[in-house]
């Protein structure tokens, strides 16, 4: 059986770069699905990699981008 690295990301961007961001984020390898929400957080991100390693080089890329003040990672067992 193959091992997946899957983890849920909630996200709070800088005011009015919601969907900036979303676009931004479905760009990156690994990132399966965004979503705007409503509440304390503005976006989910729902990551799916290979490995611990590309699970661990998207996270720092997400984490990275200037317009997301804060992220919440629930990485899935």
């Amino acid at each position: 059986m193959t091992e997946k690295y899957a983890a849920y990301v909630l996200i709070v961007t800088s005011v009015g770069k919601e969907q900036e961001v979303a676009e931004q984020l479905k760009q990156l390898n690994f990132v399966k699905r965004v979503e705007n929400v409503y509440g304390e957080y503005d976006l989910v991100a729902e990551v799916d990699a290979p490995n611990s390693g590309d699970l661990k080089n998207v996270l720092e890329q997400i984490r990275r981008n200037s317009s997301i003040m804060r992220t919440v990672t629930l990485i899935m067992m």
